[in-house]
């Protein structure tokens, strides 16, 4: 058994909760934010699943930004995280 520790957003869309592991590109949707939590969760989890059903996994969480620490894949830590607006 493996963990990967994920980063999960949670919006608020016309009365319904969407969620995203942006890394992965994986969403899902609830009607309560913990809901579209949970369901996020499953959906990651059968995502990864079919990586390591095609023997993929290693090189898509790599690819993601993700990086094996003591057994767990973990997100690379961020220096900086913020919003920039630019004007065109």
């Amino acid at each position: 058994m493996m963990q990967v520790v994920f980063r999960a957003e949670v919006f608020e869309e016309d009365g319904q909760f969407v969620s995203l592991c942006p890394e992965l590109n994986v969403s899902s949707f609830g009607d309560t934010s913990q809901d579209a939590k949970d369901s996020l969760h499953e959906a990651v989890e059968a995502f990864l699943e079919g990586c390591t059903l095609l023997g993929t996994l290693d090189e898509v969480l790599d690819e993601s930004g993700f990086r094996r620490q003591n057994g767990v894949w973990r997100l690379r830590e961020r220096v900086i995280e913020e919003q920039v607006a630019t004007v065109s």
